[in-house]
């Protein structure tokens, strides 16, 4: 059966979206995990890199957005876009646009480091060993979670200096592998003083940005979409973003900090496990 061109009747329409659901709900409560998880279960069912990659990039720029917008309306972040024009940087040093907020400064740091890091990704990545990259990404990522567990307890100064430190670093691994960008950032945004909560939606919010980034590369670099397969992903991600969303308000930030840092911890653990059978 087709609807404006697409095959529904194929049984990935209902295996896909289940994955999907599952993934991003992870994600969007934890600020980490659809494409960490989903993208090696995609490979071990036998789908190609190349109906994998746009697909992911095409939910998680939907659900990233969605997921960021929600978080903002239920009060787990504060995205205040208004043009700040009592900050010094703007009276002084003539800049046209500050955001009020500092979640939404948090943001353009994060989301202009992630598309630095998403244009450079071909050229970065050809020169690159696969097993140095995993291994590379595998110890950062285990780092900041342990880091995350012994100082969940902890209230962490904010510092400036660390966001646009964690900007690089993210930007670094998104240009590289395209992954390791969730568990990173959020981690390290905890590590940076922001709040857990905050941390996670800005997550969110910065890597839908950073999909639509690499999602439009995909479109003028001539590749296509396999539809039948992007759209399955996307409804089923798209589905768990409003209970995610909830989870995050309804935890409490210290029990949340905990999950964020085991959860971290464990797919960095994971990876480098993953370098011997690789």
């Amino acid at each position: 059966m087709f609807v404006f061109g697409v095959d529904i009747s194929d049984v990935s329409w209902l295996l896909l979206p289940i994955l999907a659901l599952f993934c991003e709900f992870i994600d969007s409560s934890l600020g980490m995990g659809y494409g960490t998880i989903l993208t090696p279960v995609l490979l071990t069912l036998g789908y190609e890199p190349l109906q994998i990659v746009p697909a992911v990039l095409f939910s998680e720029f939907l659900t990233g957005i969605t997921s960021g917008l929600l978080h903002n309306r239920e009060k787990n972040v504060n995205m205040d876009f208004t043009n700040d024009k009592t900050h010094k940087y703007y009276k002084y040093y003539k800049f046209p646009y500050i955001p009020k907020s500092k979640d939404a400064k948090v943001f353009l740091i994060l989301a202009s480091c992630s598309v630095a890091g998403t244009i450079a990704a071909v050229a970065i990545a050809l020169n690159i060993q696969k097993a140095t990259l995993k291994t590379f990404i595998g110890v950062i990522v285990f780092a900041m979670g342990a880091i995350t567990l012994i100082g969940a307890r902890r209230n962490h100064r904010f510092s400036w200096k660390k966001i646009i430190g964690l900007g690089t670093i993210a930007s670094f691994n998104k240009g590289l592998s395209g992954g390791g960008y969730g568990p990173l950032v959020t981690s390290g945004q905890i590590l940076s003083g922001l709040n857990t909560k905050s941390a996670v939606a800005i997550t969110s919010f910065a890597e839908g940005f950073t999909c639509l980034v690499g999602i439009t590369a995909y479109f003028i670099a001539g590749k296509t979409v396999d539809w039948n397969f992007a759209i399955p992903l996307a409804v089923g991600a798209m589905l768990s973003v409003p209970l995610a969303v909830q989870t995050v308000k309804k935890i409490p930030e210290e029990k949340l900090t905990l999950i964020v840092g085991l959860v971290t911890t464990t797919l960095g653990l994971i990876v480098l496990l993953s370098l011997g059978s690789a």
